[in-house]
């Protein structure tokens, strides 16, 4: 399917020809492709909002989709978008200049949200909730107005079991980020296709291609974030036993409300017993009488 070097999308030119690549290029296509068609992702004729951070999840985003697309197995429209938040520093040129190299429809828009986090944010507390919730508004309004029906994000694997874990230990509830959900106004929808892919995937896959990252100085530069701690206990728990990240991610999709807790997904109260059986001495019909 990838052998042939001249059947390639501009994002994919200069790509290694090792057998190690090739065998992790599908396997992220397989599992984006999986996650997309699981989930329901593809309405024929529509049109998604890419949203790149400059971060290896995202590029490995737009260039999966872009060969999921070239592939024909998605039949949708891609227009990638990068939300500049005004960080010192912030190197404004890259992505553009990055789109327009490989000839991917962009939109770049920039709102300074970085100001009203430091400033709403007490000293010592993380900026990420308040980052995350700015920059989904600003990004659900810019899909409202490009016309897309969907926001597209590169979360990945890994990402949605620290968040199982962080909803766990710190906010009391079985939670996560669903590979696909619909807003609060109920007019967009949401999407993870990389849901399956795992984090050291993204980050082997963006390195080989050479695609220039861009860190996040705004969240990266703050220490202690429960995301860090979550996931230190995931690495030492892979350390300790390899496969264990997926073995705990399989047991996202294997819930049963039946043995857990929660009366308003299972009809605890409801459940009854079966009858006693008959007694059969009881109710065992009256033999006739013998004849002599």
């Amino acid at each position: 399917m990838f052998d042939n070097a001249d059947d390639i999308h501009p994002l994919f030119e200069g790509a290694p020809s090792s057998t190690e690549f090739k065998k992790l290029r599908k396997r992220i296509v397989r599992q984006t492709r999986e996650a997309v068609e699981q989930y329901g992702m593809v309405e024929k004729g529509a049109k998604w909002l890419v949203c790149l951070s400059g971060g290896k999840d995202s590029y490995t985003l737009l260039a999966i989709l872009y060969e999921l697309k070239w592939r024909g197995l998605l039949p949708v429209e891609l227009l990638a978008c990068n939300l500049d938040q005004g960080q010192p520093g912030f190197p404004a040129t890259v992505l553009p200049e990055f789109f327009e190299k490989m000839g991917v429809p962009h939109r770049i828009e920039y709102q300074d949200t970085y100001s009203v986090v430091v400033d709403k944010v007490p000293q010592g507390r993380t900026y990420c909730a308040l980052c995350s919730r700015l920059r989904r508004g600003h990004l659900y309004r810019i899909a409202r107005e490009e016309g897309c029906s969907a926001v597209v994000l590169g979360h990945h694997r890994d990402d949605i079991l620290e968040t199982f874990f962080m909803n766990l230990f710190h906010g009391g509830r079985l939670a996560t980020m669903p590979p696909k959900l619909v807003n609060e106004e109920g007019d967009l929808f949401l999407y993870r296709p990389l849901s399956f892919v795992a984090e050291a995937d993204c980050e082997r896959f963006a390195k080989a291609m050479n695609y220039p990252i861009i860190p996040c100085d705004l969240c990266g530069s703050q220490d202690g974030l429960q995301r860090q701690q979550v996931k230190q206990i995931l690495d030492g728990w892979e350390r300790n036993s390899p496969g264990r990240r997926q073995v705990m991610f399989r047991s996202l999709m294997n819930a049963r409300p039946s043995h857990l807790l929660d009366a308003g997904l299972f009809d605890f109260a409801g459940l009854a017993r079966r009858t006693e059986a008959a007694n059969p001495l009881q109710d065992a019909p009256e033999a006739p009488p013998k004849l002599r």
